[in-house]
């Protein structure tokens, strides 16, 4: 990630902050820093179960240019997808945690290696995100090749 990707995907995340100048402050105070951040604004994220998620990123990775940003969580026991919002109050899917608007997520700095929760997709700050029906052919092709 070059400086200007960097920079731009933290003023990205930021525009999503309710207190925008407290979330830079702790990013640049703290090189683990985490903050909380709302979802349902600027994206939603769908958790997958680790042992879905890590195959799923892998077909995503092979269908998409670029898949948009992903978390891990606890060492890769879960993975957080950014898609759009309004995505989480549609989502049927079993095992599927969806995390959407008056839910808030934690996320690192995005040029920096964190702690528990770290970046496997970084944000470019140019706002993509996961397409939604992407995603969910992307899980279904890791089921199936699962078997």
């Amino acid at each position: 990630m070059t400086g200007f990707q960097m920079k731009t995907a933290v003023e990205w995340l930021l525009s999503a902050a309710p207190d925008a100048a407290t979330c830079r402050r702790r990013w640049e105070r703290d090189p683990h820093g985490m903050v909380l951040l709302p979802a349902g604004g600027l994206w939603d994220v769908l958790v997958l179960p680790g042992e879905l998620g890590h195959p799923t990123l892998d077909v995503l990775s092979r269908c998409a240019d670029r898949p948009g940003p992903v978390l891990s969580e606890s060492g890769g026991v879960r993975l957080g997808f950014f898609v759009p919002p309004g995505t989480a109050s549609r989502w049927l899917g079993t095992g599927v945690r969806a995390v959407g608007r008056g839910a808030w997520i934690v996320v690192p700095h995005p040029g920096r290696p964190a702690g528990v929760t770290n970046w496997l997709v970084r944000p470019d700050g140019s706002g993509t995100l996961n397409d939604p029906g992407l995603l969910e052919l992307a899980m279904h092709e890791a089921v199936a090749g699962e078997g």
